[in-house]
C-alpha cells in the first residue's frame, strides 16, 4: 500500500511492479531486461473492475523463442510475489496477462484525489466567462459543488479522511456499473495526464466530456440521500467521496488544462 501515496496513476503504479516482476525475470532467465518504454500495457474497458493488460510476454516471445504463456507464467508469477495483495493477476492465451486493481488500493487511490483536492483550496477567479463547448464539463463541476455543500449543511460527512469507501470484506462500497464507470474514467484521466505526449486542447475537452458524462449517470442512478442515507450512510458516503474526487479532476481539468473557469454554482 505503500507505493500507492506515490502515484496518481494506476498505470505509473503497475509499471513500477512490472519493472520489478521483469528484472527478477531477466535475472532468473539470463535474458536483457527489458525498458518500460518498451513495455505494452493498456486499459482494459470493463464497468465492473479497474484492469489492464499486458502483451509484455507476446513481445519477449519472439526473440526468446519461448511459448508465450510461459512466459507469462513465470512473469506473473514474480509478479504477484512483487505485488502482494495490491493486483489480481490472470493469464489468458495466448499470452496476455491482465491485471486487475484490488480495491483496498483502488480505495485508497480515491483517498489521494480527495486529499489533493483539500490540498489545493479554492478555485481560480481570472476567468469568470463560461464556454459552451465546455459547459457540459463546467456544470458537472458546478453540480459537484453543490453537492458537496448540501452535504455539509445535512452533516452527512464526518471527514474527508476517513471515507468508508470499504466494507468489511475489504470490498469497495462502489460496485454500482455506473460508480465504476467514474471510476474508470478518474483513473484513465490521471494515467492520461502522466503520460500524455501531446497537449492538444481538443484532447482534453474530450478527456473532460467522457467524466461529466459518467458523473451524470452515475449522479442519475446512484444518490446519497432519502433511502441511502437512512438504510446505508457508509455508501452514501463513500458516494459523496467520489463526487469530492471527481470534482478535483474537473477542476484541474478545466483550470489547468483547458485554461477555463470552474464554477462552483450556476
Amino acid at each position: 500500500m505503500l507505493q500507492v501515496s506515490k502515484y496518481t496513476s494506476i498505470k505509473q503504479l503497475i509499471y513500477y511492479y512490472l519493472l520489478a516482476a521483469l528484472s527478477i525475470y531477466a535475472n532468473t532467465q539470463g535474458s536483457v531486461c527489458i525498458e518500460k518504454e518498451k513495455i505494452p500495457l493498456s486499459k482494459g474497458r470493463n464497468d465492473e473492475r479497474v484492469l489492464y493488460i499486458t502483451g509484455i510476454a507476446l513481445r519477449l516471445s519472439k526473440y526468446e523463442n519461448l511459448p508465450a504463456m510461459e512466459i507469462a507464467e513465470v512473469i506473473a508469477s514474480h509478479l504477484s510475489i512483487e505485488s502482494d495483495d495490491v493486483f489480481r493477476i490472470q493469464i489468458i492465451s495466448p499470452g496476455w496477462i491482465h491485471v486487475e486493481l484490488a480495491h483496498p488500493v483502488l480505495a485508497a487511490w480515491l483517498q489521494r484525489l480527495v486529499s489533493l483536492g483539500r490540498e489545493e483550496g479554492g478555485t481560480k477567479k481570472e476567468n469568470l466567462s463560461l464556454s459552451c463547448s465546455l459547459f457540459p464539463v463546467q456544470y458537472a463541476h458546478a453540480r459537484c459543488c453543490s453537492l458537496m455543500r448540501l452535504v455539509q449543511q445535512e452533516e452527512l460527512f464526518i471527514s474527508a479522511d476517513v471515507i468508508p469507501w470499504l466494507n468489511r470484506e475489504q470490498k469497495l462500497r462502489l460496485n454500482h456499473p455506473a460508480e465504476f464507470r467514474l471510476i474508470n474514467e478518474l483513473v484513465q484521466i490521471m494515467d492520461e495526464l502522466e503520460y500524455s505526449s501531446a497537449d492538444a486542447l481538443v484532447k482534453w475537452e474530450k478527456a473532460g466530456l467522457a467524466v461529466s458524462q459518467a458523473f451524470e449517470n452515475f449522479w442519475c442512478n446512484c444518490r446519497i440521500w432519502g433511502e441511502v442515507k437512512t438504510t446505508s450512510p457508509e455508501l452514501a458516503q463513500a458516494r459523496h467521496g467520489l463526487i469530492l474526487a471527481t470534482q478535483w479532476v474537473l477542476k484541474f481539468l478545466l483550470e489547468e488544462k483547458l485554461g477555463a473557469f470552474a464554477p462552483v454554482e450556476l
